[in-house]
């Protein structure tokens, strides 16, 4: 670029108006000379401010078209996104508190305690008194035995098992409610096929059991097991359902063609009687027998509604009825047994290591009644019976025979894995 000095000749000449555009100020003096640098572009200065110009136009025309697209793209993704559903962060919970929002886990997840809280005021104890042994220090009958029961009409009729309240002679049944009341009892009816009994008290307004249906229930259900196991009223014990029809020949019981419910539930002595409930807190079975830790059974409430139904016909037809009273009365011993067979005895040594490899058949004893003739011959639960009168005992019947007889029962009894002999004088039931 070129710079020239102008002079006072060649002022007149030039446009103040192109001085004042390109200094900002033209001072035109005829009297003087003054010199005035100006820039004046050249064709390469007019190339390089056309390229210039049209750099700037491309990066703005570039930036509108990137805004536009980008825009655009972000539009559509917004409607695509749109379509999927809202989702709301997971929140901290306190286990602790059942306040607001929080969860409480014990009341969520304790049906075992919902279930016993539903039906425990329907459960009852029964004690069999024996009138011929009286407590030093108080004179009254001193307890032979108990077992549990259940509330099935209001005005006071029991359903327990028949093991409970017969066989136990010069003896009285006490029942105690829930609240602590207690109550003589009459046993109504009995049938000893079924192993049932139905026992009545003079109270009305009762809590009633609700009865449930052991025909749809299924193995692995979720049981809950109430009864008065040792004299401990209102205990409480859980398991599931092993079996839904174990048979009665499967457990040499013969003669009474039940299929029984087998159950991992804890049932102990006194447990007898008691109800084996859902969680929807019906009674699907009555507990009946314990044959070792992890194997009970119970017997289908079923077969209770058709003794109850036939029970109740009994005695609107012909008053009380006591099937108990029917033939001849049995001699009495004081036990409950169970048969043992080869699935039981097989059962038995992989659970104990005291049974015996030669050990093929039996009964196992499973309750003795304190103060009963099996008592005070020295018989224990857990006791195997394998001979009687030095005959073999291949079941219960067996048992049955001998006290159909006259005479004494001599006895060959395993007990912690060693052959003892005891000797039982049965009793005469009045």
């Amino acid at each position: 670029m070129a710079a020239k000095l102008i002079t006072k000749g060649s002022c007149g000449r030039l446009n103040a108006g192109i001085f004042a555009e390109l200094w900002g100020s033209t001072y035109c003096k005829r009297a003087s000379v003054t010199a005035f640098p100006v820039r004046l572009y050249s064709g390469e200065d007019k190339e390089f401010n056309r390229r210039r110009t049209g750099f700037y136009w491309l990066l703005l025309t570039s930036g509108v078209g990137f805004g536009l697209g980008l825009g655009y793209y972000l539009s559509r993704e917004r409607k695509r996104l749109s379509v999927l559903p809202s989702v709301i962060a997971a929140k901290p919970t306190d286990a602790g508190s059942g306040d607001g929002d929080n969860i409480n886990l014990r009341e969520k997840f304790n049906f075992i305690a919902q279930v016993v809280t539903k039906v425990a005021p329907a459960v009852v104890y029964i004690e069999i008194k024996d009138h011929r042994r009286l407590d030093y220090f108080t004179g009254r009958p001193t307890t032979a035995s108990n077992g549990s029961g259940f509330i099935v009409k209001g005005d006071g009729l029991i359903l327990t098992n028949a093991h409970v309240v017969i066989n136990k002679p010069h003896s009285s049944v006490q029942v105690r409610l829930h609240d602590g009341q207690t109550y003589p009892g009459v046993v109504e009816d009995v049938d000893m096929k079924s192993d049932l009994a139905t026992v009545r008290i003079n109270c009305k307004n009762l809590p009633v059991m609700k009865l449930g249906s052991s025909r749809d229930l299924q193995p692995g259900e979720w049981v809950v097991a109430i009864g008065s196991p040792l004299s401990l009223s209102n205990t409480i014990t859980a398991g599931v359902v092993s079996s839904v029809n174990r048979g009665s020949d499967e457990l040499g019981l013969r003669g009474r063609d039940i299929d029984y419910i087998q159950t991992d539930a804890a049932i102990t002595f006194g447990n007898s009687g008691g109800p084996l409930v859902n969680l929807n807190g019906e009674a699907i079975g009555i507990n009946s027998m314990k044959v070792t830790a992890g194997i009970s059974f119970a017997i289908p409430i079923d077969y209770a509604k058709d003794f109850l139904k036939r029970s109740e016909a009994k005695v609107k037809g012909a008053g009380t009825s006591n099937s108990q009273q029917q033939g001849r009365p049995r001699r009495y011993m004081g036990i409950t047994m169970l048969t043992l067979t080869p699935e039981i005895i097989a059962e038995l040594q992989m659970r104990d290591a005291h049974i015996p490899a030669d050990v093929t058949h039996g009964v196992i004893v499973w309750k003795v009644v304190v103060g009963s003739p099996a008592y005070t011959g020295g018989l224990k639960p857990g006791d195997i019976v394998t001979h009687i009168n030095d005959q073999p005992v291949q079941n219960a019947g067996t048992i049955y025979q001998q006290l159909d007889a006259s005479g004494k029962l001599d006895m060959l009894v395993i007990r912690q894995g060693k052959p003892i002999r005891l000797t039982v004088i049965p009793e005469d039931t009045v």
